[in-house]
């Protein structure tokens, strides 16, 4: 059986690495050596690379509410904790996708890249236990 979009589908060029539709074909995807300027599919790398865009976007809401909470306070009108907070939230949402978009490109071409190895691996398990092996 196949499955759904296993052989088609745009190959897309990030700035970190050459993403792909998925291939049972795709020679080297175990290849531990990066593409050109590519960073290396492990979970690390992956994890890293969350965490990054994680505090940069709290970090940004924490910012925003703060300008909001002291703005406030400075010409005199005094804002509630929570308003500013959730203030803060709704103005970083898409602020965050703008100012942080290389961050979140390269968690989603880590996150292709882990995929990607995962499926190869995958894929040769099960070459070699239906006796398939190269």
């Amino acid at each position: 059986m196949a499955r759904l979009g296993a052989l088609s589908g745009p190959v897309v060029r990030t700035g970190y690495s050459l993403v792909g539709p998925r291939s049972r074909y795709s020679g080297g995807m175990t290849d531990s050596r990066p593409e050109n300027g590519a960073v290396p599919a492990s979970t690390k790398n992956l994890v890293l690379a969350l965490l990054a865009y994680t505090v940069a976007r709290i970090a940004l809401v924490v910012a925003i509410g703060a300008v909001i909470f002291y703005g406030g306070r400075a010409v005199g009108v005094d804002v509630p904790f929570v308003a500013a907070a959730a203030f803060g939230v709704l103005v970083a949402l898409p602020l965050g996708l703008l100012l942080f978009k290389p961050l979140r490109l390269r968690v989603n071409a880590q996150i292709a890249a882990v995929d990607a190895r995962r499926q190869a691996q995958r894929d040769d398990l099960h070459a070699r236990l239906s006796g398939r092996e190269n």
